[in-house]
């Protein structure tokens, strides 16, 4: 499906109205405790939503911190279904949320699997060009040489590079990955890309949350209805009441609600982060959410049999253009040294029986109808791959697994997004809503997080 005929989903969280809103207003007019409270409420255990409550623990000890997660475990979705690159920080606009946070991450991400002994490898990555794709590869290494060193660091050499490169000959390339075609002319090498243990990186950062003296991760539950609570609702007699989000959430096949009262909401939900926050919007100002699905071969076979390093073509620059919604279909490694070749870029859509973009909350999850792997992909994955190793053969090539990325746009560059709103519609009950948190949010979770509690949780603690 082209990028043109693709559908949004718009759907808000509870549209059909079947949980209703949960009031502590009893007649008498007085407060009353909801089922519970906490300070911190993240939704989303996804490596970003473990990130932020981390970050919250260790920020505010004396706090409460709960992380809600629909599924058994963390990471099920986008975080457990992606390349697990650590990347340099190279592609987007030099003063872009990706970028910053991108080259912050990357310093946070190196620092706390050396600490905390998470498995990685800084195996270095070429981006490589043909003669005519050369101009891209040069205009990477300029913007290296521009950036400057991003937020939060306070320790660094001035006069040293925050993303190191080198721009070097096709045959400099060749000595480096022999495999590499006769075609390419040029390269760029990254010694700052590597790649890390997801899995292992989150649960590194569950251990931290449920280790602390007031974080707590809930999963197998699903958020239902949030609404904001607004002390001016309430009478005079409690004037300690604050504003803050009422959050109903059902666990396992339960069919009722239970319901807290958070005082500050972090919505890191991913796939689901516009439904929660259209819920909360007028109709007409729905955001629409755009899915992708990237498909990733497993490979073993000739064409390959030297490769130490991460290996990205230039993205299409043809009618097939991606640009920023893709980098290609490239070679990635595992902690085991085994190839892997991917993601490609599929537009997918949720059913209509229109071009309309869908509304209907039932369909939200229909993406998951597009997880299993499949052979469809293989041919034109070793068509793209060929043009830079051509010695690979299409039976080497098996389906591996499938993610989704959650895209705010189908075209163009589109920066990630972090919202702020409050319950009390001007600044009080912050909710910080993180949204179009795909590649390189792996690399940027823990600067996201960073960002997040220290940039905007910590100073709204601090106002009067």
């Amino acid at each position: 499906m082209s990028a043109s005929r693709v559908r949004a989903l718009k759907a808000a969280l509870n549209s059909a109205g079947k949980y209703k809103y949960k009031s502590w207003l009893p007649t008498n007019s007085s407060y009353q405790s909801p089922d519970g409270a906490v300070d911190f409420l993240v939704v989303g255990g996804g490596v970003v939503g473990l990130a932020v409550a981390q970050r919250l623990v260790e920020r505010f000890p004396n706090k409460s911190t709960y992380l809600v997660e629909r599924h058994r475990r963390a990471g099920e979705e986008t975080s457990s279904r992606n390349s697990e690159v650590i990347h340099a920080g190279l592609y987007y606009p030099v003063s872009s949320l990706k970028t910053q946070l991108c080259l912050r991450g990357r310093h946070l991400m190196y620092d706390r699997c050396q600490r905390q002994n998470i498995p990685y490898l800084k195996a270095g990555k070429l981006v490589i060009a043909q003669e005519d794709q050369r101009p891209y590869v040069e205009g990477l290494y300029e913007k290296s040489r521009q950036l400057g060193w991003p937020k939060h660091f306070t320790q660094y050499a001035p006069h040293s590079s925050v993303l190191p490169t080198r721009l070097i000959t096709g045959d400099e390339a060749r000595v480096l990955e022999p495999d590499i075609s006769k075609d390419i002319t040029a390269a760029l090498w990254s010694p700052e890309t590597g790649i890390v243990d997801s899995h292992a990186l989150m649960e590194n950062l569950e251990k931290d949350i449920t280790e602390s003296a007031g974080g707590q991760l809930v999963y197998s539950t699903r958020v239902v209805r949030i609404d904001p609570y607004k002390k001016s609702e309430l009478s005079s007699a409690s004037s300690n009441a604050e504003d803050g989000w009422v959050v109903q959430t059902t666990t396992g096949d339960a069919q009722e609600g239970d319901a807290l009262f958070a005082k500050t909401l972090i919505n890191a939900s991913g796939l689901s982060a516009t439904l929660i926050l259209n819920s909360l919007l007028s109709e007409s100002s729905h955001i629409p959410m755009y899915f992708a699905r990237g498909s990733y071969a497993a490979y073993s076979g000739p064409g390959v049999s030297n490769v130490k390093h991460l290996i990205y073509p230039c993205p299409e620059a043809g009618p097939n253009k991606h640009a920023f919604q893709s980098l290609g279909t490239h070679l990635t490694l595992d902690m085991h040294g085994n190839v892997r070749f991917g993601p490609d870029l599929e537009w997918i859509s949720p059913p209509s029986s229109s071009a309309d973009d869908v509304s209907d909350e039932a369909h939200a999850d229909f993406w998951t109808d597009y997880l299993v792997p499949d052979e469809s992909r293989l041919e034109d994955m070793c068509k793209a791959v060929t043009k830079y190793l051509p010695n690979v053969q299409k039976e080497g090539f098996r389906p591996d697994y499938v993610g989704i990325r959650p895209k705010l746009v189908t075209s163009g560059f589109q920066d990630f997004v972090i919202r702020k709103d409050y319950a009390d519609g001007v600044d009080s009950g912050l909710m910080v809503s993180l949204m179009g948190i795909e590649s390189p949010g792996l690399t940027s979770c823990l600067a996201i997080a960073e960002h997040v509690v220290e940039d905007i949780v910590d100073r709204e603690q601090d106002d009067p």
